[in-house]
């Protein structure tokens, strides 16, 4: 009995994080690139963020995609999810080579004599996973 008394509060307490943590996410997708080496995974935290290619000897992992979902996401939060996913592919660093607005869908609306289409754009951030190869 305590505990369906409870639950109405715990409903609205879910919802309640869900939309103020909802709108703070990053979308990510990954490829690594065919025929490419894989390494075991590395930490998180020792994956360097990069604006330029390295002087020094590397190869190339694969590409991962960021998508915020509001102008407003922090760049550490979306440094942070390259990140997590050049790691999962055994990077030492991921390189920055796009950060822009890129069209990332369409809404179609108005009858179906007299359409309309407006395209939808968004930030998108590109990298590309390395692995230093002369440690």
């Amino acid at each position: 009995m305590k505990i369906l008394r409870q639950s109405p509060w715990f409903v609205l307490l879910l919802l309640t994080l869900l939309v103020v943590t909802g709108c703070n996410t990053v979308s990510v997708n990954s490829y690594q690139y065919v025929g490419g080496p894989a390494y075991a995974a590395t930490p998180p935290a020792q994956v360097e963020v990069l604006r330029a290619f390295p002087t020094r000897p590397y190869v190339k992992l694969g590409e991962i995609t960021a998508v915020p979902a509001r102008d407003s996401v922090s760049a550490q939060k979306i440094e942070l999810k390259l990140q997590q996913t050049a790691a999962t592919m055994g990077a030492d660093a991921v390189v920055i080579t796009s950060d822009g607005n890129q069209v990332t869908g369409a809404m179609v609306t108005g009858p179906w004599y007299g359409r309309n289409v407006q395209t939808i754009t968004s930030r998108v951030v590109v990298g590309v996973a390395i692995h230093y190869t002369g440690k």
